[in-house]
Order: C-alpha cells, then structure tokens, then sequence
C-alpha cells in the first residue's frame, strides 16, 4: 500500500486534478444526456413564477398604483417605473449570468442564484405594495427586477448547461409555456383582485418563491471546481461582457433578431390596458385583459408545443422563425385597423399562434449560437437584454404614438413593421438552419 492510499493520507495530486478535471467537463461540456421530466417540470415552474412576478405589475398592478398616485400623468408615471426597472434589468441579468458562471458553490452553478434573485424579489414585491409614491414605486421595482433577472439569468442557462441540442426545441417549448402560463396567471390575479393592486403584489410574491422550490431540490446542477474557474481579472470581466459582431457574427444575428421582435411585441402590449380602458371603452378592463391574454396564452402553448419539437425533428429552426415573425407582424395589424373588441380578440388569438412557435424555437436557435461553454449564463443574459431593452424604448416609444404621432393605429402599426425587420435579419444567420 503506497502513502498515499492509507487513510488520513494527502491525496494523489494526479487523482485530484483528475477528478477536478471530471467535475469541470460535467459542468462545462457539451450536454448529451437529455434531461428528465422531473427536472423540466421544474425548469417550467421557475418560470411560470418569475413571469408572473414580471407581468403582474407590468401589464395591470403599475398601471393601477400609477392611477391611484395621478390618474392624470398615469402614462407618465407608468413609463418611469417600467422603464426604470427595465434599465436595471440590463445590467442585472447579464452581470448575474457571468457570476452564475463563476460560482463555486456544492449547491451548484445556477441553482443559489435562482435562489437569492427569488428572496430579493419577493421582498421587494412586498414592500411595492405599500409604496405610495413615484420614488418608492421605482426603487422597489427596480429591486424586483434585479432580483427576477439573477433568478432568470441563471435559470436560461442551465438548459445549455444540461439540455441537449436535439432536445432543446422541445424544452424551449415548454419553458415557452411555463412563461405563458406566467403570463395568464398574472392576469388572474388582476381580475381577481378587482382593482387591489397590494394584494395582487402578494400573490405575485407568492408565486415566485413557491415556484422556485421544485427546482432547487431536483436541479441536477454539476458543480464547477474551484481549480477550473478563471483567476478574476475586473479589465478581463468586463471586457467579458463584449462579444464582437463581427467575429461572432451568428450571435449578432440572432441578438438583433430577439431585440426587434421583443420591441415589436411590447409596443402591441403595453398600454394594452389603457388601450381597453379609453379606446374601447371595455366595461371591466381588468377582466378584459384576462380575456386577451387568456386567448393568446391558449395560442402560444398550443404553438410552442408543436413547433419546438417540430423543429427538432427536423432539425431545423430559422424557417420557423420567419413564419412566426410575419404571423405576428399580422396581429399588429389586426389591431391597428380593427380598434374594437372583436379586432382585439382576434389579434390576441394571431399574435398568440406567432409567438407561441417563436418563443419556443427561437431559443434554441440562441442557444446553438453561444460563443462559448464556459460563459453560458453571461452570453444567455446579453441574449435577455434583447427581452428587457425593449422594455426600456416600448414604453417611451408608444408613449410618442399616443401622444403624437397618431395614437393607437400608429402603435400597433409600428408593432407590425418592427416585427417583419425581424424575419429579414433571421436569414444572415449562416452556422444554424
């Protein structure tokens, strides 16, 4: 028996970078394994809660409380606080991401930070509720996003950290569905509570944190070893966060593509509630809001369901994207020449049928297109900045429509031309189908 092999000997050097060397391919390799069930149901459930926590307030609870402080500057106020929130999320979630990256915890990679992002913005949704003025409504908004994009950030990387390729449309269909079923639940919570946006705050915390807990104890989250992460280096970590368009002109793609459907899609929904309210003159806004996006979630699942794995088995994807971007640039149009509640509920049900199929194979054309493994969450979380910048121009920008520039025809107008640019952009996508 050598020393080495006698207990409370030191160990083998080699055995120990050997093992070191086998926890960092787990965490950083190629995954081939397809995931269970058990831990996509869990995937899914991160974010039916994290979606309802964002569009809960976005879509009625802010646009209530901002009533409540000026009904006379509501859209005003309503833009600061989203807008607002939407610039901390720019920076959130990739700066998230590439901690997640770096993290050397036993619990995982991804996992404490879906943990921590969750705590934060429960607590922040808490104390929203009782916030009565513009300042207090920014600063606790603010917080909900940063601690919803930590949460998110580290949650869209874990699928190419263990999500094969092949299976990745499949997953992306279904974590399309879980963000719908987010979506629908934020606006249950909005008709049910009849106008109590602090009780609508409540649920929305509820959601989140109970939403999380199926995850973090089945989240096969392989941990990487101390040995592999990369000496920190402030210059190196923030030059980390430029990915040149021009070296990585796929990702470039695909990011600008994300940006402008993302934009398209929030001018159609963002003042979706003041659009029923002084437009259509919706007796119950609220309920009618329900109603919308109760048809558009049906839409959306029923879509990415089928196209994720569709895409899959043909292992193609950008065909998709293009029928979907067209199909949702129809839906702007719908609405903008049919301002009635008939034209509302059909554009609800068309821009549901587009997004649906878009979302789901969409992120698995991203996540074929990382520079690579080793700053999946940093990369995922630049590719969520083309989900929350348009947050941050939406808002501002259908503010200039209304206001300006012709109202509601020309916003939805604009929504329809933004999203067509986006399937122009898909086809200088070269390394995916």
């Amino acid at each position: 028996m050598s020393l080495s092999d006698m207990p409370g000997s030191i160990p083998d050097p080699g055995i120990v970078a050997a093992a070191a060397g086998r926890r960092s391919t787990t965490a950083l390799a190629e995954p081939t394994r397809k995931v269970t069930a058990r831990w996509v149901t869990g995937l899914v459930l991160v974010n039916v809660g994290i979606n309802a926590a964002f569009f809960g307030p976005i879509n009625v609870f802010i646009g209530q409380q901002a009533i409540s402080i000026d009904a006379g500057s509501k859209e005003e106020i309503y833009s600061l606080v989203v807008g607002c929130g939407a610039a901390v999320s720019l920076v959130a979630n990739p700066l998230c991401g590439a901690l997640s990256d770096r993290t050397v915890s036993g619990f995982g990679r991804r996992a404490p930070w879906v943990l921590a992002g969750a705590i934060l913005a429960t607590a922040a949704l808490l104390a929203l509720s009782g916030a009565t003025a513009v300042a207090l409504t920014v600063l606790f908004w603010c917080l909900v996003q940063l601690g919803a994009n930590a949460a998110y950030a580290a949650i869209t990387a874990a699928i190419p950290d263990r999500v094969p390729v092949l299976q990745r449309g499949s997953v992306g269909g279904l974590a399309a569905m879980g963000q719908t079923v987010g979506i629908v639940l934020a606006a249950v919570f909005g008709a049910v509570v009849a106008g109590n946006f602090m009780l609508g705050y409540w649920l929305c915390a509820a959601a989140l944190l109970l939403s999380v807990l199926p995850y973090l104890f089945h989240r096969d989250d392989p941990v990487l070893p101390r040995e592999a992460r990369v000496p920190f280096r402030l210059l190196g970590f923030l030059r980390g966060f430029w990915i040149s368009p021009f070296r990585h002109q796929d990702f470039a793609w695909a990011w600008l593509t994300r940006f402008l459907m993302n934009v398209g899609n929030q001018l159609s929904t963002v003042y979706l509630l003041f659009f029923l309210r002084d437009i259509i003159k919706h007796e119950d806004p609220a309920l009618g809001l329900l109603v919308l996006i109760g048809i558009y979630a049906v839409m959306v699942m029923i879509t990415a369901v089928l196209a994720g794995p569709w895409s899959d088995r043909v292992g193609r994807r950008k065909p998709f994207v293009i029928a979907s971007a067209v199909t949702i640039a129809i839906a702007g149009l719908i609405m903008a020449l049919v301002p009635s509640w008939p034209g509302a509920l059909a554009g609800a049900a068309v821009l549901g049928i587009g997004f649906g199929a878009y979302l789901a194979v969409d992120f698995a054309l991203l996540t074929q297109v990382l520079p690579q493994a080793a700053d999946r969450g940093k990369d995922m979380g630049l590719i969520n900045v083309a989900n929350s910048l348009p947050q941050v121009f939406a808002p501002a920008l259908a503010l200039l429509a209304l206001r300006h520039f012709g109202g509601y025809v020309t916003l939805f107008t604009a929504a329809a031309v933004i999203g067509l640019l986006g399937a122009v952009f898909v086809v200088k996508i070269k390394g995916v189908d």
